[in-house]
């Protein structure tokens, strides 16, 4: 049988967490169609970072700013925009202007379902310190973007891990290197 076709199964389901067959493939994906929004902010030539400790690394990982679109009832029928200018200023302390689509991705579609929404922020105002929730300690990070390679090493020789989504801005950086 083609895996295409064959049922999709429920193993087992959390509140932000499903794990799922469908023939051979064993994958995770969230319940409800949450999805992500994850926010690139550059402004002035800096870009906002935030680091923050992850529970499956063990250890603490930078990352663009994200957060999850409608997980909460008082966020019910929120899409990602609304989302990602929620989640920028509760993670960095920084409120966007304007708040543009640059379209559905998905981290790693061999064994996680779930999409996001990439952002771009402009036209910022940091209004707050950021740092999340009381239940999330994130540092904020403003780095210029001349110096995102170094500073991304800096952090991984620290011991940190280091988001895939911030390969797309040191590859932004190669390739203008190449031409």
């Amino acid at each position: 049988m083609d895996d295409r076709n064959a049922p999709e199964q429920i193993v087992w389901q959390g509140k932000y967490i499903t794990a799922k067959t469908r023939g051979k493939w064993e994958y995770v994906g969230r319940p409800n169609n949450i999805r992500a929004a994850v926010i690139l902010a550059v402004q002035d030539g800096h870009i906002l970072l935030v680091e923050q400790y992850r529970v499956p690394l063990g250890k603490p990982c930078l990352e663009l700013p994200a957060g999850l679109v409608g997980d909460d009832e008082s966020f019910a029928g929120e899409g990602p925009l609304a989302a990602a200018g929620r989640e920028l200023e509760e993670e960095t302390g920084w409120r966007a202007a304007t708040l543009e689509s640059l379209g559905e991705f998905y981290s790693s579609p061999g064994m996680v379902s779930e999409s996001f929404t990439l952002v771009r922020a402009s036209d910022l105002t940091q209004v707050g310190p950021g740092g999340g929730t009381e239940s999330e300690d994130i540092t904020v990070h403003r780095i210029p973007l001349a110096e995102i390679p170094g500073f991304v090493e800096k952090r991984r020789k620290a011991g940190v891990g280091i988001d895939v989504r911030i390969m797309g801005l040191l590859m932004a950086g190669a390739l203008n290197a190449g031409e």
